[in-house]
């Protein structure tokens, strides 16, 4: 058989992985799930294109499954960095084109990137930076990290400024306005000044620290 197109395979089905598998399938792909208990995989089992009670530990089991099939692997196991690190290594061997993997802790991180993960995602840690970042600023709605200091950010405008002008905000020569959401409607921008309403967002983007100002003017 070949390849499957916008294929993944999840493997360790709790709580972050149950929901990134679920997703994953709800946006149209194949999913297929892999765990060793046989409840989490059962309470996926409708949700899910495929789903396999395995031990992802084991190399010849995954090729059996036809795991060596699919584009992207996520590894999710989170209460057991040796089998954490040893599936990772698995999808390598098997031949999965990109991995994924959960790290718990900054240590688990450095162990999977050596052993080549294609990206290493720290939940806790990022929804904690998130979390931060929003409450700080409750006009943030969401932000999006691009790396070396860059953030796109989406920034509600509060009641006290509807009627001004976007020029009148004055974001400054740091940040560069991608488009604005007024409602369930995108608005490109560029290039016009419109008058704001209050709940509009707008999409910026910047250096974390001259959005980070911009938000704290308003």
């Amino acid at each position: 058989m070949g390849k499957v197109s916008r294929s993944f395979v999840v493997i360790g089905l709790g709580a972050f992985g149950s929901v990134v598998a679920a997703e994953l399938a709800r946006f149209g792909n194949q999913v297929m799930g892999i765990d060793k208990d046989p409840r989490r995989v059962a309470a996926l089992a409708e949700q899910l294109p495929a789903s396999l009670i395995l031990d992802a530990t084991d190399e010849g089991a995954l090729r059996e499954a036809g795991v060596d099939r699919y584009d992207v692997g996520l590894v999710s196991i989170g209460n057991n960095l040796e089998s954490n690190v040893i599936a990772a290594m698995n999808l390598r061997l098997v031949g999965v084109g990109t991995v994924w993997a959960k790290a718990d802790n900054r240590t688990h991180h450095r162990i999977l990137s050596k052993i080549g993960a294609d990206r290493v995602v720290m939940p806790g840690l990022e929804m904690g930076r998130h979390t931060a970042q929003m409450l700080n600023n409750p006009a943030v709605q969401d932000y999006v990290s691009l790396g070396n200091g860059y953030s796109v950010v989406n920034l509600m405008i509060p009641h006290r400024l509807s009627g001004r002008t976007l020029s009148q905000l004055n974001p400054g020569p740091g940040i560069e306005i991608l488009g604005m959401m007024r409602g369930t409607e995108y608005r490109d921008i560029r290039g016009d000044d419109p008058v704001l309403q209050a709940n509009d967002r707008l999409l910026l983007l910047g250096k974390r620290v001259d959005l980070t100002s911009f938000g704290d003017r308003l």
